[in-house]
């Protein structure tokens, strides 16, 4: 198995199949990262086809400094914003007036969801740190990287994310009744 350098180095000479190979340890979690970014499923695909030709494009202004993948989620992280469609519908404002026990359980799973309440609740460059952190494992330092913004920043936001987002999820849960309500959901 080729190393991440090597195959950096080859796709910057023109090998196609070298670069098809990078990019396909990140292209699930670039569309999982994309996915949080987009209005739909469609956006973000298209969000992933522009991330890799621009990635494969633009290879040789890559700087080996820095880590691939935080490379790549920058230039994900650009195309979204340029995809973004300011009438985004929200997925909470997807809910049913109706209110039977079926409804209910799913408006009450989905207060309860930690990336839901997330994107409900923090700016998009916070939640993407937050997601960058603990759903892809970023290091602070790839973090700062990949949103042009310092360490500290990072850190700060990191902090004040994870503490907006545990109270939000103390109200949800304080709201539907925590835990017996839970059991009868499911």
């Amino acid at each position: 198995m080729q190393t991440e350098s090597e195959l950096i180095r080859k796709a910057k000479a023109g090998s196609v199949p070298a670069f098809t190979t990078l990019v396909a340890r990140y292209r699930e979690g670039l569309l999982r990262f994309l996915v949080t970014r987009c209005a739909s499923f469609a956006d973000a695909e298209d969000a992933l086809q522009d991330t890799l030709v621009n990635a494969y494009r633009y290879l040789d202004s890559y700087d080996p400094a820095w880590r691939f993948s935080t490379w790549l989620y920058r230039i994900a992280i650009r195309n979204a914003l340029r995809l973004k469609d300011h009438h985004t519908v929200q997925l909470l404002d997807l809910a049913d007036n109706q209110s039977g026990p079926l409804e209910q359980c799913i408006a009450d799973q989905a207060g309860r969801n930690l990336w839901v309440t997330a994107r409900r609740e923090l700016s998009d460059e916070v939640f993407t740190a937050v997601w960058l952190r603990y759903a892809e494992d970023m290091s602070i330092k790839d973090i700062a990287a990949a949103l042009e913004r310092s360490s500290s920043w990072t850190k700060v936001n990191l902090l004040r994310g994870r503490r907006l987002l545990a109270s939000a999820m103390e109200a949800a849960t304080d709201e539907t009744g925590g835990v017996e309500e839970e059991r009868n959901c499911g």
